[in-house]
């Protein structure tokens, strides 16, 4: 039986083809910036079609198993695609870290959070925002660090919660919470903080968010499924997951 890695010899990079096919990704929603960046490179250079949803890892794990037509899951964690591989929904042999997600505490206040991230004792906000720790890996993140710190319980009153990382940027981004905590990627771009003020949360006080790729059944012999994995390792799209805070 062919396995993946010898289909990225026979379908991997065609530049420019004439004939591009299409591929549908299923997308952690702390990587769609990067990953925007990254599949309009990828047409431009292979000629194939990356199509994009986003959402949390949860909520894309239950639409896979329930049917979804997605030929990759770029995930927000390295459970879900190995729990999928196991579940025989995805080729074992595909899963690879394409990131490691670095956890952010926000604020579109320029003022208000400090480098070290003091702000969280001061109780100097009504409300901070997170994702559902159920559902999305920088959610639980966070809520390993407000215990670390000793802050859960203090803080819990004040939690406004997303569905995913995406929601939690914009309750903030819209003044519906002060601050929280979101993925540095969403707030960093070229290596700079967009707007506001940003305390990037040590690594110690978190377990590694590996974020994996999985190739999932449905799109074993897909040529443009087979090709983005394979993209997904090159120098440019690496230089676009750095340039957004992701270590790798």
């Amino acid at each position: 039986m062919k396995s993946w890695l010898s289909g990225i010899l026979t379908a991997g990079f065609v530049l420019n083809s004439a004939h591009g096919a299409e591929v549908s990704v299923a997308v952690a929603a702390n990587f769609t910036a990067p990953m925007q960046k990254i599949a309009a490179a990828f047409e431009q250079d292979t000629g194939h079609k990356a199509g994009l949803a986003f959402g949390s890892t949860g909520q894309l794990y239950a639409q896979i198993r329930s049917g979804a037509p997605f030929q990759i899951l770029l995930a927000a964690d390295d459970k879900t695609p190995a729990r999928l591989a196991q579940e025989g929904s995805a080729v074992p042999d595909s899963r690879f870290t394409y990131a490691i997600g670095k956890l952010a505490l926000w604020s579109r206040d320029a003022s208000l959070v400090d480098d070290k991230g003091e702000v969280l004792r001061s109780g100097r906000f009504a409300h901070i925002a997170l994702a559902d720790p159920r559902l999305a890996p920088y959610g639980a993140a966070a809520v390993e660090v407000l215990t670390g710190l000793g802050l859960m319980s203090t803080l819990a009153p004040k939690f406004v919660q997303g569905e995913n990382i995406a929601q939690t940027y914009q309750f903030i981004a819209t003044g519906n919470a002060e601050l929280g905590f979101v993925a540095m990627s969403q707030v960093q771009a070229d290596g700079k903080l967009t707007q506001g003020s940003a305390w990037l949360v040590p690594d110690k006080l978190y377990a590694p968010i590996r974020q994996d790729a999985v190739l999932l059944l449905s799109g074993k012999d897909n040529v443009a499924a087979v090709a983005l994995m394979a993209y997904l390792r090159t120098g440019k799209a690496l230089a676009i997951i750095r340039s957004y805070g992701y270590a790798h």
